[in-house]
C-alpha cells in the first residue's frame, strides 16, 4: 500500500473484494482470524471444512488466511492452482514438533500401527502417515479405521480425548500438542466458572485432560460455535482461541460469551492483517505488492495427499 492515503477498515475491505474478483482469487480464512478478515473471505471454517472447500474451488488462485500447513493442504488438494499464504511468517508450533525421520523410526519399531496424523503437521511428515484427522473428524475417523492399533500424532491432548472415547482401540501417543490450548489451567477454568456461575464451559480437545474434564461440551472450533448458537442457554465460557468469543458475540448478540483466559491467543493466526491480504492480491494482479506463494513438487504433493484424501473419504 505504498503511497496510498489513509484508509478505513471498510474502505480496505471494499478494495479487497474488488481485487479478488479481478484476480480470480478465492479467499479462505480460518475461524481464528480476526472478524474483519472473515467478513471478506469466501470460505470461513475450521481445518476440516477448509480442506473440503479447497478441493472444490472454481477460482484459479487461492489466498489462505491462516498458517502455513493449511496453505500447504490447499495446494495439495488443488495442485493445478496457485496458492498463497497471506503472511509468510504465520507458522504452527505444533506442526513443527515432529518430523518425517522421527515418525519413520517409530513405524519401524511398531510396523503394525496405523499412523493417524492431526492435520496440524507438515507436508513432509504427512508422507509417512496413513490418514489425517482434524479435531472435528478425529473421533469419527478413528472409529472407522479397520485396525485397533494406532499411533496418534502429534497432539497428545487431542489423542488422549480420542483414546478415552475409543477404549476398544490401542492408541499410542507421543508428547506434542498446541502450546496455546495447553496454556489453559484448571485454576483458570474454575475461576471463570465462579465469576460466571450460569455459563456453560465449551472446550477444545487440544486442551489438557484436566481442563477437558471440567467441560460441559467438548468439540472442535466449529462444534463449539454451533453448540453455542443452537443452545437455549444464554452464557458461555469459551475454551478455545479468543477470536471465537468475538465471532460468537457478533453472531449471537442476545447471548454472553467470556474467554476462559486472556492468554488464549494464537499469535501466528494474529499475524495476518487486511493489508497483508490487499498486498498479496495486488501482487497476484501484477502490481507492486508482496505475495508468498506455496510451491511444492509433484512427488511431495502425491505422497502427502494420500492421507488427506483418506481423511476426506472417511470423514465425509
Amino acid at each position: 500500500m505504498r503511497g496510498s492515503k489513509t484508509m478505513t477498515v471498510r474502505e480496505l475491505q471494499d478494495k479487497i473484494i474488488k481485487l479478488k474478483k479481478e484476480t480470480n482469487t478465492a479467499i479462505l480464512a480460518h475461524c481464528y482470524q480476526a472478524r474483519e478478515i472473515c467478513e471478506i473471505a469466501d470460505f470461513v471454517g475450521d481445518s476440516y471444512k477448509l480442506s473440503v472447500d479447497a478441493k472444490n474451488i472454481a477460482e484459479e488462485n487461492i489466498l489462505f488466511c491462516g498458517v502455513h500447513f493449511m496453505a500447504e493442504t490447499a495446494k495439495m488438494l488443488s495442485p493445478q492452482k496457485r496458492v498463497f499464504l497471506s503472511n509468510r511468517h504465520a507458522g504452527c508450533p505444533m506442526a513443527e514438533q515432529m518430523d518425517r525421520e522421527m515418525i519413520s523410526a517409530v513405524r519401524e519399531m511398531e510396523p503394525d500401527r496405523t499412523v493417524v496424523a492431526y492435520i496440524n503437521t507438515t507436508a513432509a511428515l504427512k508422507t509417512v502417515c496413513d490418514v489425517c484427522v482434524t479435531s472435528s473428524s478425529a473421533l469419527r475417523i478413528v472409529r472407522a479405521l479397520d485396525t485397533d492399533k494406532i499411533l496418534f500424532i502429534p497432539d497428545c491432548n487431542l489423542g488422549d480425548y480420542i483414546k478415552r472415547q475409543c477404549p476398544e482401540k490401542d492408541i499410542k501417543l507421543l508428547q506434542g500438542g498446541c502450546p496455546t490450548h495447553a496454556r489453559i489451567t484448571p485454576k483458570e477454568v474454575l475461576a471463570a466458572k465462579e465469576e460466571h456461575p450460569d455459563a456453560l464451559f465449551l472446550v477444545h480437545p487440544e486442551c489438557t485432560p484436566k481442563v477437558v474434564e471440567l467441560a460441559d461440551y467438548v468439540g472442535s472450533t466449529t462444534g463449539i460455535m454451533d453448540y453455542a448458537k443452537k443452545s437455549d442457554k444464554k452464557e458461555f465460557i469459551i475454551g478455545t482461541e479468543n477470536s471465537i468469543v468475538e465471532h460468537l458475540q457478533y453472531d449471537c448478540p442476545g447471548k454472553k460469551f467470556y474467554p476462559v483466559s486472556r492468554d488464549l491467543v494464537c499469535h501466528n493466526m494474529k499475524l495476518t492483517t487486511l493489508p497483508d491480504i490487499y498486498n498479496t492480491l495486488v501482487s497476484i494482479g501484477g502490481g507492486d505488492g508482496d505475495a508468498f506463494e506455496i510451491l511444492m513438487d509433484d512427488e511431495l504433493i502425491a505422497q502427502a495427499r494420500k492421507c488427506i484424501d483418506e481423511m476426506i473419504r472417511l470423514g465425509g
